[in-house]
């Protein structure tokens, strides 16, 4: 005598289950694909907000490296900086020099130019041993086109920042702020960095 099969449930998943199966996965889909295409969108419209990650990218390490390799100077010779809102003058170190190179200090000068681009004037400082004889002018890099101005400011220990910078003593912080001119779509994040931070 067979045992009765009215509660015994078939193995397997019903056309029900399988059907609110598929409708989640479809859910979980769209929502991945909606999250991707939002990502593409916003990273795109950066891109073009900022004229290409490269230039941003290129600019912010070079300025970055220029202001944290400032040189403090010492009880002899102190710190050469000068700077106001639009220009500063520093001895920093050179970029991108191996540690074989017998000095690495540069007289640099960071300004907007009459072209409207942001240049790096640099050459060995005084204190430096020359690897080769004097150029007759500084070398020039250009960093950037199409530059309105530049805004520097200076972070002081008392709490504040000022637009130009006359102390003995290198500022805390150096914030450097480029504009474009009207109806360029690039704007750019302030690039804040610690003088002095890339000393040996």
């Amino acid at each position: 005598m067979m045992a009765p099969t009215a509660n015994r449930r078939p193995n397997g998943f019903t056309l029900i289950e399988v059907v609110i199966a598929l409708t989640v996965l479809g859910f979980l889909f769209v929502g991945l694909v909606q999250g991707v295409r939002f990502g593409l969108v916003a990273w795109s419209a950066e891109m073009r907000r900022t004229g290409g990650g490269d230039d941003l990218r290129t600019v912010d390490n070079t300025l970055r490296h220029v202001i944290e390799g400032m040189d403090p100077g010492d009880d002899l010779n102190r710190a050469r900086f000068v700077a106001t809102s639009d220009w500063l003058d520093c001895i920093t170190a050179l970029p991108y020099a191996s540690g074989s190179v017998p000095s690495r200090r540069m007289r640099a000068t960071l300004r907007v130019d009459a072209d409207h681009r942001l240049v790096l004037r640099w050459s060995p400082s005084v204190r430096a041993r020359r690897l080769r004889p004097q150029p007759a002018a500084p070398t020039e890099t250009e960093l950037l086109r199409g530059v309105s101005h530049i805004e520097l400011a200076f972070w002081r220990p008392g709490g504040d920042w000022v637009g130009s910078w006359q102390s003995a003593d290198l500022p805390a912080l150096v914030r450097v702020r480029l504009r474009f001119p009207p109806g360029d779509p690039r704007r750019w994040p302030d690039i804040v960095a610690a003088p002095g931070l890339d000393r040996p």
